[in-house]
């Protein structure tokens, strides 16, 4: 596959993912994200880098 084959891949199966809980159950989804709201900047950034962490690992995992 080329790069933006497996790029546009990656978007579609996060779109499916990201979809499956507000989809399954939209009131855990909206309580989460009331939750989310009441975070600071600080541990909303810090989230967000131990996201991006967890999907290099994983992605280098793969090799």
């Amino acid at each position: 596959m080329e790069f933006w084959e497996v790029l546009l891949a990656g978007g579609a199966l996060m779109l499916i993912f990201e979809g499956i809980v507000p989809f399954v159950s939209p009131n855990a989804w909206k309580n989460t994200m009331r939750q989310a709201l009441a975070l600071s900047n600080g541990q909303l950034r810090f989230l967000g880098l131990l996201a991006i962490l967890v999907g290099l690992f994983l992605l280098l995992s793969l090799n």
